[in-house]
């Protein structure tokens, strides 16, 4: 399933965004990258990704409430989504777990990690 999943990304920091994308399209992935919580929303209705990854602070709508809208539409409720985030407190976790994340990452991250982490849960949902 991988080389032809789709990703959508939601991070606000270009450096970041560019080198998720990066790294997943280089792994085969067709990734669409949203720059603000509401963008990431957007694209996630309209393209249906495999898989969504998460930043929590974002402008507009946190990665907290796209995941609530992920999980409260019938149609995106079964999306797996990795939070990838500064906010590592405990508190923080558990809060993304709680709502229905799949996997939780805090940065600094490794980006070959998040690759394998990516290629875990697709094949979860796969």
């Amino acid at each position: 399933m991988s080389e032809e999943a789709t990703i959508v990304i939601a991070e606000d920091g270009v450096d970041i965004g560019n080198l998720v994308k990066y790294k997943l399209e280089k792994s085969g992935y067709m990734v669409y990258w949203g720059k603000n919580g509401r963008e990431a929303w957007e694209l996630i209705q309209e393209h249906k990704p495999d898989l969504v990854i998460l930043d929590v602070m974002m402008p507009i709508m946190d990665g907290f409430k796209v995941l609530r809208a992920m999980k409260a539409d019938p149609e995106t409720r079964e999306i797996p989504a990795i939070m990838l985030t500064s906010k590592g407190m405990e508190e923080d976790i558990l809060k993304g777990f709680e709502l229905g994340v799949a996997d939780y990452m805090v940065k600094p991250f490794s980006v070959s990690e998040l690759a394998a982490r990516v290629k875990t849960n697709l094949g979860r949902g796969g």
